[in-house]
């Protein structure tokens, strides 16, 4: 049997986690800090708790440059959650201010006061039927099942995917931005949308955003924060690999189990002004009579960020390992901090795919050139007979694991990680080598 040191696991998630955080994780479950107990075993209200939670969120906002205007949820549901927290969340701040913005109208109109509600509330079902619109990007499958979601939810007459980028039932390239049908701004005549979705690096189709769009900067100036776009990221496989501009972003959210720690745990990145006291929660009674959908009381932002996100019981090993991972990081990176490992992970992904493009009769990377995943790379073994499956089997023989295509696309995905070392990254090429040698 292979030991620990003879495998590189390249799977997509869960993924590899570093083995000195699985060492000290082994000794923090039998007996966390000389408490006589393990971790998963004490209190998410104690104070180990409390200090769990403080370092991992100093953690990541040191490694992301998180501005001191947001706020870090740790929330559990995954990345599958948040597709369905977005949408009841981001539409009750939908709602609370165009309600705010009516009432204030109809009290300078001189309504008398007694009248106001009602007047508000018939306002704004009209609104709600006519201009409560929800933006999707659909870049890959992930971003596709949570525009399916939103319309899931709130009706698929309220979700606008403004660019679909299927070609032939793949997901291939990102389309122009000239292209994209978003809704018109408030700035260009329009009334804006709710939202404006995008998933950052698609797992599944191996397709990720060079950068960030430029049609969706924030315009910046003056203006009130109404109406630039609330920007949503799932940035679930990628977060961690590369710089980012928190404020671009009104919700970030990212799934632990690639890049961050174990399964269980999904971290959520949120501009304070879309919480209380800023942005009130509207009323229950006000959503049921609008006839939209009202958050589980788990997936309700407000309440998460009230409660230090102890709710209800949080997993704190999990926030302990994915603490640990992040300081692993901080330890390596030094004052680089992300920066550092998108230089690593760039690295890995331009060996790998030097040596397919190398290759090309042997192997056919399947997206684009100009939106290849650094941290998914997919791509499928040409020739006759079960020749990806001798493939993989190759791989596994030299201790290369994890490296099979997601079920609904097949082919051959390379999880790119930053657990994996270039160490890795440079086995795995060696093979890439062999294989397209011994071929001919």
């Amino acid at each position: 049997m292979p030991s620990r040191s003879d495998i590189f696991y390249w799977g997509a998630g869960p993924a590899a986690l570093p083995t000195s955080v699985l060492e000290s994780a082994a000794k923090a479950l039998l007996d966390y800090e000389s408490t006589g107990i393990g971790l998963a075993e004490h209190s998410h209200r104690s104070p180990i708790a409390n200090q769990v939670l403080k370092d991992t969120k100093t953690h990541l906002k040191t490694l992301l440059d998180v501005p001191d205007d947001y706020d870090i949820l740790f929330m559990q549901a995954g990345g599958s959650g948040e597709f369905s927290a977005v949408i009841y969340n981001l539409v009750g701040v939908w709602v609370e201010r165009r309600w705010r913005r009516a009432e204030k109208e109809f009290l300078e109109q001189g309504i008398p006061t007694d009248q106001v509600e009602g007047k508000v509330l018939e306002r704004l079902k009209a609104e709600v039927a006519k201009e409560l619109t929800l933006d999707y990007l659909v870049t890959g499958s992930w971003s596709l099942k949570a525009s399916q979601e939103a319309a899931r939810l709130i009706g698929p007459e309220h979700v606008n995917v403004a660019t679909d980028s299927r070609e032939d039932g793949k997901f291939l390239r990102i389309p122009a931005e000239t292209t994209w049908k978003l809704t018109p701004s408030k700035r260009d005549g329009g009334h804006g949308a709710a939202l404006v979705y995008y998933c950052d690096n698609e797992t599944v189709d191996g397709v990720e955003f060079p950068s960030f769009p430029k049609v969706l900067e924030p315009h910046g100036g003056e203006g009130p924060e109404e109406e630039e776009p609330l920007v949503i990221a799932d940035m679930s496989s990628n977060i961690l690999s590369r710089r980012v501009n928190v404020k671009n972003h009104a919700v970030i959210f990212a799934g632990a189990q690639k890049n961050v720690g174990t399964t269980g745990l999904t971290l959520v990145i949120i501009r304070k002004s879309l919480l209380p006291p800023a942005t009130a929660s509207p009323p229950p009674a006000l959503m049921r009579a609008l006839g939209l959908p009202l958050a589980p009381i788990v997936l309700d932002y407000a309440t998460i960020a009230k409660n230090n996100s102890l709710y209800n019981t949080l997993s704190i090993f999990d926030v302990w390992v994915a603490g640990q991972v992040m300081g692993g990081l901080l330890a390596t990176h030094g004052e680089k901090r992300v920066s550092g490992m998108q230089e690593i992970a760039d690295a890995k992904a331009s060996v790998l795919y030097g040596r397919l493009d190398k290759w090309d009769k042997i192997y056919h990377v399947v997206p684009d050139k100009s939106v290849r995943s650094r941290m998914n790379l997919c791509f499928r073994v040409l020739g006759d007979g079960d020749v990806e499956n001798e493939w993989l089997k190759g791989a596994e023989e030299r201790g290369l694991l994890g490296l099979k295509g997601h079920r609904s696309v097949g082919g051959i995905r390379i999880s790119n990680y930053n657990s994996i070392p270039i160490e890795g990254a440079e086995k795995l090429a060696k093979y890439l080598d062999e294989y397209a040698e011994s071929r001919g």
